[in-house]
């Protein structure tokens, strides 16, 4: 950086001051701190870089204060164990208040200094919104002389954190917060409690099915976000005359009621429970169990409630829920879950009408704060455990090597580095096995950790203890390791720490297991996760689960390593040492994501979380955060039953698709995932069990599932299933469903004797369930217009044909990077080569910034010419140039898709066959797509 510089730091998803700080101690000679406030949140996200500087004998200073008492004694305690930092504290009073955030480096021949208003916490280092300014000067500088100067002085001024200071001050703020403490409790005055972003778009959502006809939804989100909130405020506005609340745990049953007294303060309706020792059944909305509705739900007339609440819904399958809801006859019925995926044989989808009106996966958990943010760390496990030829699945095998004394040292060393919120630390371990649960908690009971040990075999009782021991603050259990139990569905808010003690084979698992210590909890700021990564093959799938997308290629995934993935939201934090980085790079360099090898053992994977049995479904694999994505099964094998029979040698299977006419309907409605426009697939959805369909009534079908619709989309819609704009290849090769009669769509005379054969149907309704309950995921239920594009999606050439309702052959919609209809001119741009290809020896194709982007013509064409007019004054002459852009053309030997990047207007052009233009974006890139687009990462080897 040139000397005299002046850079702005904020935190965006294209940096923020945490890497700024953790590059800056990393390569200075020496640095000085002084920040008002020092929180172990914030310390523990330097903790690596200042153990480096102690190593590299770099030494520093820190001042920091007692101004509002918001400083941790814990943090200061911490930094007394560097021997390479000096620590003080500037002691204030009621006059002087103390707000210096001002970060210093000395470098051999210059200074670098950053002062701005972010102090050492997590969310002033990563994601609250902060100012601070960079400076890099001269020693002789005026300016760094002035910081200097004050830095001393107030260094002077303040007085040495020796241990007794500490713990005077850790003594003095155990007082003020117990006589504080009536100031602490947040103000809660019910007219005032909104709905989250969540809550809002889950009752949006809802309203929109009821006023389609619909009378039941399910509502999927992690377990912390508010859910019963959410179903209050609904409540409110549907304003049952009566409701019926019904749990599956009575522990929750008494909050379920506070919370709608809460919200429903004068609506002058009466709330009671009915359990085994409350009978307030004539009260108008009604809390119960499970168990005891299920004893006397006769009592009640079948009409007797408007609205029906299933929490926990996950286990609405089971023959006492199916009891309940057989019964009774509400106005609407609201299911709601965390984990749709646990009920054994029924599709829990279906109880609900496959209407979901909302899902929160944790990605989106951690972007709307409804769970607190998590610091990863990624550490190396020991070198004598060497797990690199041994089978994943080779649960003895790996217990076994994994049971070493050395390696119970090196985790309890990490553990105490790192450290934990809050005083005292409550734990979860998870194991490989029993017998390395086992070990691990008695290797730790000798080493004073209190610890237990958890598993599928131990009774509801013995689990319930062992949580409220640990969830017991005067309780001295801290730690309960445990086998695959604490996956789902056990709830220990308090939890603070979360230990990875095994290889992680499934990115599933990893996050049911990193979402066990997520919860909200008074008090806790963040979860401390400390994953011990061995050598084993399968190391890269850690990457995957945290990437927290379902669909990804081998470069996003490096670039978000390399990055430290960047893209994760909020105060969150992800760090992996450079041994587990560079493992797991060279990892994916390796894999081929897309050969058969690779697929069967997603598939096999997939299949064990569903205690191995076969997902025949494809709506099975939206029903798990971190599930493959079964398109790519498709795409291997050209449909999905295909894939099954294939890899299970299925014979049943097998038999079934030896029907041509079956086989041909399956691939043909496969090759549509995944869908891009909604409208066909409701068509068709509808077409299984009507006769025919007019345009008037698609048009109400699409507009439960879409905000709006305009009439030539329906028509291009009908016009595209009649497969009008198929080639004669196409025609001769593809099975004919539908056909024009009376002006709307009938089923042809195949499609209806097909949808007679039981399991033909099943199969044939699960592709188009699929695709629609997937486009409601990703496209929510927005209105696109025509054409049909959402922004940063990801596209095929021949999809800009149906999604601007081209009305010639489709399959001619390929070839050169231009693709034209009517006024909208269609720009598909490779920014590279070839992955392999170490330069980027592109034609002239690049991103100049976030917002401009050069682009060359083809070869034939002239400034004069009417197409290069239309290109070069394409806002003049009405023409919309849209943006398609990939990073490769081919990934592991297959075609790879475009990312839709708006519209652009031309603002410069040169040159003449080629014409090589700029364009300037609509909508400026991401700053993690645009990392994406122009980072190329090697891995070291």
């Amino acid at each position: 950086m040139d000397l005299g510089e002046k850079e702005l730091i904020v935190n965006s998803e294209a940096g923020n001051l945490l890497t700024e700080l953790v590059e800056s101690i990393q390569e200075c000679e020496r640095f000085y701190f002084s920040v008002a406030f020092i929180n172990f949140s914030g310390l523990q996200l330097l903790l690596d870089p200042i153990k480096e500087a102690e190593t590299k004998g770099i030494k520093g200073k820190i001042i920091t204060s007692t101004y509002l008492n918001f400083t941790d004694a814990k943090a200061l305690e911490r930094l007394k164990e560097f021997s390479n930092v000096e620590l003080k504290v500037f002691v204030t009073d009621k006059e002087i208040g103390f707000h210096t955030k001002a970060y210093i480096f000395d470098y051999k021949d210059h200074f670098k200094v950053i002062i701005g208003s972010s102090n050492i916490t997590q969310s002033a280092l990563k994601s609250n919104i902060e100012w601070n300014v960079k400076i890099i000067s001269k020693e002789e500088a005026h300016f760094i002389k002035d910081v200097i100067k004050e830095y001393n002085n107030l260094w002077e001024m303040s007085v040495e954190a020796d241990h007794d200071f500490i713990k005077r001050y850790e003594e003095f703020l155990e007082r003020f917060k117990k006589s504080n403490h009536a100031q602490n409790i947040i103000y809660e005055d019910r007219k005032y409690v909104v709905p989250n972003r969540m809550q809002r778009r889950a009752t949006e959502n809802l309203e929109r099915l009821r006023s389609y006809g619909e009378n039941k939804a399910l509502v999927i989100a992690a377990t912390g976000t508010g859910k019963t909130y959410m179903s209050a405020f609904d409540v409110k506005s549907f304003n049952p005359r009566k409701l019926l609340f019904v749990v599956h745990r009575e522990e929750i049953l008494k909050k379920a009621k506070e919370t709608f007294e809460l919200l429903l303060p004068n609506e002058g309706y009466s709330f009671g429970l009915l359990t085994g020792n409350h009978k307030q059944k004539n009260s108008d909305y009604v809390f119960t169990t499970i168990q005891t509705i299920s004893k006397c739900y006769q009592e009640f007339s079948k009409d007797e409630f408007d609205y029906l609440i299933i929490d926990e819904a996950h286990h609405a399958a089971s023959p006492t829920y199916q009891t309940i809801l057989d019964y009774f006859d509400p106005k609407f019925t609201l299911g709601m879950t965390a984990t749709p995926e646990r009920s054994d044989s029924h599709n829990i989808f279906d109880i609900f009408d496959n209407n979901v009106a909302l899902e929160v996966r944790l990605h989106e958990a951690l972007n709307d704060e409804l769970v607190i943010p998590f610091h990863y760390f990624g550490i190396t496990d020991i070198e004598s455990i060497d797990l690199s030829d041994v089978d994943i699945d080779d649960i003895a095998e790996i217990t076994k090597r994994l049971k070493v004394n050395e390696r119970i040292d090196f985790i309890i060393d990490k553990m105490e580095f790192y450290g934990h919120d809050g005083e005292k630390r409550k734990a979860l371990g998870f194991c490989a096995s029993i017998e390395h649960a086992q070990y691990m908690a008695s290797e730790f009971n000798k080493r004073s950790y209190k610890s237990v040990i958890l598993h599928g075999g131990d009774s509801s009782e013995k689990r319930q203890l062992f949580i409220t021991k640990l969830e017991d603050p005067n309780d001295n259990l801290e730690f309960i390791f445990s086998v695959d139990i604490f996956n789902e569905g056990v709830d220990i808010p308090s939890v603070n720490t979360v230990l990875m003690l095994r290889p992680t084979n499934f990115p599933i698992v990893f996050i049911q297991q990193l979402g066990r210590g997520l919860r909200k909890y008074p008090n806790k700021t963040f979860l401390t996760v400390l994953d011990f990564i061995g050598n084993h093959s399968k190391t890269f799938l850690i990457a995957l689960a945290l990437n927290g997308s379902r669909y990804y290629d081998k470069e996003s995934l490096k670039v978000a390593i390399a990055t430290g993935f960047a893209n994760i939201p909020g105060a969150t934090h992800i760090q992996m040492d450079k041994i587990s980085q560079e493992r797991i790079l060279e990892q994916i360099d390796q894999e081929n994501f897309k050969s058969m090898k690779y697929l069967k053992e997603e598939y096999h994977e997939f299949k064990k979380l569903k205690s191995g049995r076969i997902p025949f479904l494809l709506v099975d694999y939206l029903k798990y955060d971190g599930a493959p994505d079964p398109v790519k099964f498709i795409n291997k094998e050209k449909s999905y039953l295909q894939f099954v029979a294939k890899v299970e040698k299925h014979d049943q299977l097998k038999k079934l698709l030896l029907n041509e006419n079956f086989e041909a309907t399956l691939k043909e409605l496969s090759s549509k995932l995944p869908i891009k426009r909604i409208h066909d697939f409701v068509i068709l959805k509808y077409l299984l069990t009507h006769e025919s369909i007019s345009i008037q009534i698609a048009t109400e079908q699409i507009l439960k599932v879409n905000k709006n619709v305009d009439k030539d989309t329906i028509l291009h819609s009908f016009e595209t299933l009649n497969q009008a704009y198929y080639d004669s290849g196409q025609l001769k090769s593809k099975p004919k469903l539908v056909q024009y009669r009376n002006g709307g769509l009938a089923k042809s005379e195949l499609f209806t004797t097909l949808l007679q054969n039981e399991e033909y149907y099943k199969y044939m309704e699960d592709v188009i369930s699929y695709g629609i309950f997937r486009y409601e995921t990703e496209f929510r239920n927005e209105y696109y217009g025509i054409p049909h594009f959402k922004l940063y999606e990801q596209y095929q050439m021949g999809d800009a044909a149906l999604l601007s309702n081209y009305r010639k052959i489709h399959s001619s919609f390929r070839g050169s990077g231009l693709l034209v209809n009517g006024k909208e001119f269609f720009l598909f741009v490779d920014l590279h080569k070839e992955v392999d290809v170490k330069e980027s020896i592109n034609y002239k194709d690049k991103f100049i910034n976030q917002h401009l982007i050069q682009w060359q013509s083809v070869n034939n064409t002239t400034q004069e010419s009417n197409r290069g007019q239309d290109i070069i004054f394409n806002k003049k002459r009405g023409v919309n140039l849209h943006l398609f852009i990939r990073k490769y053309r081919e990934l592991d030997g297959k075609t790879e898709p475009y990312i839709y990047i708006g519209k652009g207007n031309s603002v410069q052009f040169e040159g003449n066959k080629p014409i090589t233009v700029q364009i300037e974006l609509e909508h400026e890139i991401p700053a993690n797509l645009y990392t994406e687009f122009t980072k190329k990462v090697q891995s070291s080897h």
